[in-house]
């Protein structure tokens, strides 16, 4: 009994680290937005959307192998958050925050709408990025698509990692994000920053959404909750903080599957709002303290 309930525990964090990864990614992509212009992008779960979107269509529609449509996903919604920022935040840069906060919240429901119009509403899927066959670990199953979203995120982390540390665009993008005005004196054009800012935000959604449909239903709308619980972990690590994010979205994953698995999955998406409510409350800097120590 006790075996079995161990077999049981680790499926469970199995799962969690899972979906854990997936809103990592969604939180390092509001992170990304909010560090190079301070404004939240409520956005970001329309970008995981069309991430799976755009692959189903070129996978089934276009009929291009998974290993072709993947990374053609990644780079549309890329340049789709670029085209975001360029028509809709950069014409408004000189008006308040919160102004362009309810920016990104109209551009959010135009882009579901042009979602409905075009995919319409019936649920969509794709197949798993490799054949399912079950493995065992320490009790779990678990599938390829399983190791192939924790492989995939710890790469897209490491990759980042790289890309701020040692590329001049990448330095150029924190310098901006940490001083917009010292910046632009040394010569960094702050608005192409910016840009890029928004389409590695639109990558990395789009990342999480071809990962995350093999295992969810895939339709014009899934982003949204992903999207808001993938901000819940941004604001549980510390908002703004680039391992604050990492660290957010696999707690977070691991208390929703574990609150699903042990007690009721009736609780399952009220978890994430129930712990963002207590870290506003008890914590508001986040477990990895003010999300502005670490920005990318």
């Amino acid at each position: 009994m006790a075996v079995g309930f161990g077999d049981q525990l680790m499926q469970y964090v199995v799962s969690g680290l899972t979906t854990g990864a997936v809103y990592a990614l969604v939180a390092l992509g509001f992170c990304l937005i909010y560090n190079a212009t301070r404004v939240v992008n409520f956005a970001q779960g329309d970008f995981l959307s069309l991430g799976g979107l755009m692959a189903y269509s070129l996978f089934v529609g276009a009929g291009l192998p998974m290993v072709l449509a993947f990374p053609l996903a990644v780079v549309a919604v890329a340049l789709v958050g670029a085209l975001m920022e360029r028509l809709t935040i950069r014409p408004a840069r000189s008006r308040q925050v919160l102004v362009l906060i309810f920016i990104t919240i109209a551009a959010s429901i135009l882009m579901r709408g042009i979602f409905k119009h075009l995919w319409g509403k019936q649920a969509l899927a794709l197949p798993p990025l490799s054949p399912e066959v079950p493995l065992r670990l320490l009790g779990a199953t678990l599938t390829p698509q399983n190791l192939w979203v924790l492989g995939i995120t710890l790469v897209a982390i490491v990759a980042l990692v790289w890309f701020f540390g040692r590329t001049l665009t990448g330095k150029a993008m924190r310098a901006t994000a940490i001083n917009p005005t010292a910046a632009a004196l040394m010569g960094i054009d702050s608005h192409r920053m910016t840009m890029y800012s928004f389409a590695l935000a639109g990558a990395l959604g789009a990342l999480a959404g071809v990962l995350i449909t093999p295992i969810t239903s895939l339709s014009y709308n899934v982003g949204v909750i992903i999207g808001l619980k993938g901000f819940a972990a941004a604001v549980l690590g510390g908002y703004g903080s680039f391992l604050g994010a990492v660290v957010g979205g696999l707690v977070l994953g691991l208390v929703e599957s574990l609150t699903a698995g042990l007690i009721s999955s009736v609780y399952k998406d009220a978890v994430a709002f129930v712990v963002l409510l207590l870290v506003l409350f008890l914590r508001p800097g986040g477990l990895l303290g003010v999300g502005g120590k670490e920005r990318v």
